[in-house]
């Protein structure tokens, strides 16, 4: 009972304290060290018809073994963010110096305000909560739909991985009298029609693809006042020619009669994609006074389908403007290919004609293209090598079978043939503004002013701009008639 006898009391608090203490787990501070997160997104899809409110929860983790301190959390906009969050009991837009113990974690809620009628909010409402630690920053996104629009998000998830998506009603028709904005893929079933109509906005979300499957059906129906719109979600002015925001519109294997007039489609990875045709009597796909520009790969990538188009604008992409493979039937009148590219250094042509594919083992399959007709046609654009079209071409010449009638060309090719028909080569069209996409011919000393086929423009006697092609002709191929 006497053990404690002599020693000092401060030099026993002294020892009290440092046992204490080395019973308490140090903040682990290693860089390597990092929080977890029960979601990297959250995503507000309640719809509201007036102003309301609504509140989701995530949880931070902290699975090391010591306990961490998170430095900073805040939202990303700051006080002029559309959401508000509570961090563990204690609302705020900023807090500092939280720590979560050893294997434990916290709660974070996120709520957002919106007035879906507000026609003013954003499409979408976006910011991010962000997380400092030991120097490391990693976020959570946030995301609320700002305007009541009709929204198509995943409700099917297959086990075989493919993505999911939403089925779209059979014989569905969209009216323009709100956006409408799909989420991964959002699917035509089979034996079903897809109609949009005139004034429509289609708002793609990042990777989002409109499918239409075997069987089944797509109708655009704009007019020349109220063409329907496809693009990304994006609305801020910095995405406003942004290419790759979104996946395609993909017309699947053996898809029917689908139809499209008076469309813009911009800003994606490829505007329409054309698999095999479902009939050789009647078009894949029709396509007219159509603008597809601004896509990071192609505007038109078509595989062994049947394409009929007319006073369309095909411009501005990562790779091929148009690819037209594995053969098939194509005929294009007064339609406008062009690529003056900006993002990168294009390595590949405008249009590209393909006939042949390798199987698994390497052999290669020859597919017929049946025509490639181009009439009344432009075919430009700034390649370094001056070449911007390619033939790849396998098997017999009768499997490969392509004219180019009254056309402005950009080509090495040699167009002395038959495939070529009063065609002007390499002498510069004068388009409006390559850069602002105005493909309209601006010059009077542009080489295809008086170079079109006045038959062709009696099939098609107005313009993508509505401008009449047979009052006062300049008879000019390509989508837009010379107007002085």
């Amino acid at each position: 009972m006497n053990f404690l006898k002599g020693i000092p009391v401060i030099a026993l608090v002294s020892c009290l304290i440092s046992i204490i203490s080395c019973k308490k787990d140090h903040l682990i501070t290693d860089s390597s060290a990092k929080i977890d997160f029960s979601t990297q997104s959250i995503l507000f899809d309640t719809v509201f018809t007036t102003v309301g409110s609504t509140t989701k929860t995530f949880l931070v983790y902290n699975r090391n073994s010591q306990p961490i301190k998170i430095s900073s959390i805040r939202l990303a906009r700051g006080t002029s963010s559309h959401f508000r969050i509570n961090v563990d009991g204690s609302k705020g837009v900023s807090f500092s110096d939280v720590e979560i113990r050893a294997k434990d974690s916290i709660f974070v809620f996120a709520e957002v305000t919106v007035d879906p009628n507000n026609q003013n909010s954003p499409l979408i409402i976006r910011d991010s909560v962000v997380f400092e630690t030991n120097g490391n920053i990693q976020d959570v996104d946030l995301e609320a739909w700002g305007q009541n629009s009709y929204f198509y998000t995943p409700n099917t998830f297959p086990a075989d991985g493919f993505p999911g998506y939403s089925v779209i009603p059979c014989n569905a028709h969209w009216t323009n009298d709100k956006p409408h904005v799909i989420y991964a893929y959002a699917v035509v079933p089979a034996g079903c029609t897809l109609t949009i109509d005139q004034g429509a906005k289609v708002y793609m979300h990042p990777n989002a693809v409109l499918y239409i499957d075997s069987g089944a059906t797509l109708k655009i129906n704009g007019n020349s006042s109220q063409k329907v719109i496809f693009q990304g979600d994006r609305l801020e002015p910095e995405y406003a020619e942004a290419a790759g925001q979104w996946g395609e519109i993909r017309l699947s294997p053996q898809s029917i009669n689908n139809v499209v007039d008076w469309a813009v489609i911009k800003n994606g990875a490829i505007g329409i994609q054309v698999d095999t045709m479902g009939s050789s009597a009647n078009p894949t796909l029709t396509i007219s006074n159509t603008i597809i520009r601004n896509m990071s790969i192609a505007a038109l990538f078509a595989q062994g389908s049947y394409v009929k188009g007319w006073n369309c604008v095909f411009a501005n992409c990562g790779q091929y403007v148009t690819a037209l493979t594995l053969g098939g039937k194509y005929n294009f009148y007064h339609c406008t290919f062009a690529n003056y590219w900006s993002g990168n250094n294009r390595q590949l042509p405008v249009l590209l004609l393909n006939n042949y594919y390798k199987d698994i083992n390497g052999n290669v399959q020859i597919r017929t293209l049946d025509s490639a007709f181009f009439y009344n046609c432009i075919v430009y654009g700034d390649l370094n090598s001056g070449d911007e079209i390619k033939l790849d071409q396998s098997g017999a010449p009768a499997s490969f079978n392509y004219k180019f009638h009254y056309s402005v060309l950009r080509t090495s090719l040699d167009t002395t043939g038959a495939q070529y028909e009063n065609v002007v080569i390499n002498s510069p069209p004068y388009f409006y503004d390559t850069r602002n996409n105005d493909y309209r011919i601006k010059s009077p000393y542009s080489s295809a002013i008086g170079k079109g086929n006045n038959a062709f423009m009696n099939l098609f006697p107005y313009d993508l701009s509505g401008n009449p092609r047979l009052a006062n002709p300049t008879i000019t191929p390509g989508a837009y008639e010379y107007a002085p």
